[in-house]
């Protein structure tokens, strides 16, 4: 099992960048494939970027390509999401998750453990 904080949300004006943190427990981190996961208001969660194993396959949503770009660091258990060129519409509540390697890494019941999540509000 695998605890999940996530850190680094907060307000930020429009074309303005932010980048998340998400630090994991346990001694089993390098062993989940991560995602990254945002809550609009109103609206679904949605699928915004995942990193396999060893960070050397990454995958984004097609809105966030180009923008947003997840890594990780094992020997720290943290994955992070750089988040560039930031839109009013990328306000949300973004949470980190772990899933097993070779699950889908788009669809959200592949995820078995997720972090509290942290804001982030993008003003215009």
């Amino acid at each position: 099992q695998v605890q999940l904080v996530e850190s680094g949300g907060g307000l930020v004006q429009a074309g303005g960048s932010l980048r998340l943190s998400c630090a994991a427990s346990g001694r089993t981190f390098s062993t989940y494939a991560m995602g990254w996961v945002r809550q609009a208001p109103g609206k679904e969660r949605e699928f915004v970027a995942s990193i396999m194993r060893t960070g050397s396959n990454t995958y984004y949503a097609d809105s966030m390509k180009g923008r947003f770009t997840i890594s990780r660091d094992n020997a720290k258990n943290t994955v992070y999401l750089q988040m560039n060129s930031l839109k009013p519409e990328d306000t949300a509540v973004y949470y980190c998750a772990a899933r097993n390697y070779g699950s889908t890494y788009s669809s959200l019941s592949s995820y078995m453990y997720w972090g509290q999540g942290t804001q982030v509000t993008v003003s215009s």
